[in-house]
């Protein structure tokens, strides 16, 4: 049975970046350009640093997909940076002798992995550390959610994301999401006002030399009933996004659905009352949403709902106190171009991860060596939920985990 996993390797300044993906089984339509258009809204939204000017990300295919189809064997994935041809001699594989084209860097960021990293992997220079550490690593990890996130559309399941916060300017919640609407906001909201306000608080952060931070939402509309499973911790849906979520740099904070603010109400007010066939979308289900789709670390067939806090970038243009690992003297902290508020572009990257998460979860329930096979095994599933649920047939249009896009909750 195939096991989907995936990796990413490279570094901020270096020659380009890898993602390589197991698992995705023979048969799913891809491409090029598909794939490119996912990692463009990665680089878009209002608080992006210049480089964004100078990259213009394209993931290359260089194995597993042959005439614009998954083989079943790994896909490699090759992302080229534009600015190593600034970067030739501070990013050299050979050594170099001239300590000025080095760029050592030796002034610690506080809040950033400058100082656990030099003391972990034992070295005087920060520039390896902060080189892995950077958010320009997720230029692969986008590459390879798209891989994921389109065999994922193959059975309905798409993926969304907006911003809730900017500081501490909140957007208004409508009970129907414009999505079209998020993708041409430059902060990834449908609140005009409140993307009029955000963009003004990163203007004064910009000003000042700060930077701004953030919460957001990912959510997965049309995912079954059934994945993950509550057996052993490290099976549970819930927790496996929660880590996929925390690994994106930057954030400090996982929500599942209502999760915080569920512990201020008593269980009546929070639990999700389960409803009888409704004659007209789906079995058994649930009126509300507080649990974001998932119960007892599987997903419900409601729309899966994550929030991520995003604290504000560690990099300030007016750098903070810290201290010179080279002298122990304290000093202002090392500054490196970078962005002022990575709240709406971190979006993109979170919708990435849901897309492998659920098509690790999906391809570990269904597998499939072919997507022929996965769609027998999942459409076989859905037949099966016959025996449990209601006896009414389940046409394709009343699969349960399918909601109307836009509907919240």
């Amino acid at each position: 049975m195939p096991v989907f996993r995936y990796f990413t390797a490279g570094e901020s300044h270096g020659k380009g970046g890898v993602a390589i993906i197991e698992g995705i089984p023979a048969g799913v339509p891809i491409s090029e350009d598909y794939i490119e258009k996912h990692m463009r809204r990665r680089q878009q939204g209002y608080g992006r640093g210049p480089r964004q000017q100078l990259e213009v990300d394209r993931a290359e295919i260089l194995s597993g997909v042959r005439h614009g189809f998954t083989m079943g064997g790994p896909i490699a994935m090759w992302v080229e940076n534009r600015d190593f041809a600034n970067w030739t001699e501070a990013m050299s594989v050979t050594p170099v002798d001239d300590d000025a084209k080095v760029r050592r860097v030796t002034r610690l960021r506080p809040g950033h992995a400058d100082f656990p990293g030099v003391f972990k992997y034992s070295v005087s220079d920060v520039r390896p550390i902060l080189e892995r550490s950077s958010a320009r690593e997720t230029a692969a990890r986008v590459a390879a959610g798209a891989v994921a996130r389109r065999f994922l559309e193959e059975f309905g399941i798409a993926i969304h994301s907006h911003v809730l916060t900017i500081g501490t300017i909140k957007a208004r919640m409508p009970d129907t999401i414009d999505w079209d609407a998020v993708e041409q906001s430059p902060v990834r909201t449908s609140d005009p006002e409140a993307a009029k306000a955000m963009m003004a608080h990163i203007d004064y952060c910009r000003d000042i030399g700060n930077t701004a931070g953030g919460v957001f939402e990912v959510i997965a509309y049309g995912a079954p009933i059934g994945l993950g499973s509550f057996i052993q911790w490290d099976q549970k849906l819930d927790g496996l996004i929660a880590q996929g979520m925390m690994s994106i740099q930057a954030v400090k904070g996982v929500e599942i659905g209502s999760g915080f603010a569920n512990t201020e109400l008593p269980g009546s007010m929070v639990h999700d009352i389960i409803q009888p066939w409704d004659g007209d979308a789906r079995p058994f289900h649930h009126i509300t949403n507080r649990a974001g789709g998932i119960e007892g670390g599987m997903s419900s067939g409601e729309p899966i709902v994550a929030r991520m806090a995003l604290k504000p970038i560690s990099t300030l243009s007016k750098p903070l106190p810290s201290v010179d690992l080279e002298t122990g003297e304290i000093v202002q902290a090392h500054y490196e171009r970078s962005d002022i508020c990575q709240v709406p572009p971190a979006c993109v990257i979170g919708e990435a991860v849901m897309a492998t998460i659920l098509a690790k979860c999906f391809i570990e329930k269904f597998g499939g060596d072919h997507l022929k096979e996965t769609r027998r095994n999942y459409e076989g599933y859905l037949k099966a939920l016959r025996e449990v649920g209601p006896k009414q047939a389940l046409t394709p249009s009343a699969r349960p985990g399918i909601t109307p896009e836009g509907e919240r909750w």
